[in-house]
């Protein structure tokens, strides 16, 4: 069985190939693919296939596809061109007689708010029309999404957003790629839809008690209005572009949309997520 795992060269999808390995696949039965492969040398060298792939790239997709089982889809890093990098995938899965895809998706992807949602709900369809076997992995926030946040708590003390009382059902990337490692040995999960997230939520007040404890210093939490935020964002050097981004994604925590935690990831991995706190501790 050889299981390509794209993003290879990224955070998630490394983490998902340490894991398979980790759990015993073979390193020969793994292939892990990205744009830079010179990243991925270490794996070379335990055994792991290694393919360079560009999505705008069809026979490069083909070659790293070639004789694959079982794809793993982590989605892409670009918003806005993600669907059409999916599709590219998806089309070149279905060339190479793949038999099963498993793609990682956003949270409740075909109705949620969620600004990144659109690329996602579209992939998800698409899937659904390719005759592909497949199972959705719809990963809520990571808690490394907040490495930035963490950075400004520890420089001045202070964590300031715009998402009001809003919550967050965050676990950590290993969390989500120890459960798509569960997954791509196991077709029984074909046909399913995951909601992946922490056991629990969390607001930024509480997150910044945790790191007050974490860093044994105070850590208070400022909410501003999304138009005070848009400004102090511009203020401190982001574009209009980004720092719109950011108000959204802050909006859109507001408004609930990746506040409700399931038990579906820790079901999978057999053990309770990362919690905020066990995460901040570690990164000390």
């Amino acid at each position: 069985m050889t299981i390509v795992v794209t993003g290879a060269t990224g955070h998630l999808g490394r983490l998902i190939v340490e894991a398979l390995l980790r759990n015993g696949t073979p390193a020969s039965d793994i292939v892990a693919a990205g744009r830079n492969t010179d990243n991925l040398a270490d794996l070379e060298s335990v055994g792991v296939g290694v393919a360079k792939i560009d999505y705008n790239d069809a026979a490069s997709l083909d070659a790293a596809f070639a004789g694959a089982e079982t794809l793993m889809l982590v989605s892409a890093s670009d918003p806005g061109q993600r669907f059409a990098q999916h599709k590219a995938a998806i089309d070149a899965a279905v060339r190479a007689g793949v038999a099963r895809i498993v793609y990682t998706s956003a949270t409740n992807a075909l109705e949620s708010t969620l600004i990144l949602v659109p690329d996602h709900k579209a992939t998800e369809e698409y899937l659904a029309t390719a005759g592909v076997p497949f199972t959705v992995l719809r990963n809520n926030w990571y808690h490394e999404n907040y490495d930035g946040t963490v950075a400004q708590a520890r420089a001045t003390g202070t964590i300031v957003t715009s998402t009001g009382e809003g919550r967050v059902a965050s676990a950590s990337r290993a969390d989500y790629a120890d459960a798509a490692a569960v997954v791509l040995v196991d077709d029984s999960h074909n046909g399913k839809v995951y909601e992946l997230s922490g056991d629990t939520a969390w607001d930024f007040a509480e997150f910044a008690a945790a790191a007050s404890m974490a860093f044994g210093a105070d850590v208070t939490f400022e909410s501003v209005t999304p138009e005070s935020h848009t400004e102090i964002l511009i203020g401190v050097g982001l574009d209009a572009g980004t720092a719109g981004f950011v108000v959204a994604l802050d909006g859109n925590i507001r408004d609930g949309v990746l506040g409700t935690p399931t038990n579906d990831l820790s079901t999978l991995i057999g053990r309770p997520t990362t919690t905020l706190a066990q995460y901040l501790a570690a990164a000390g």
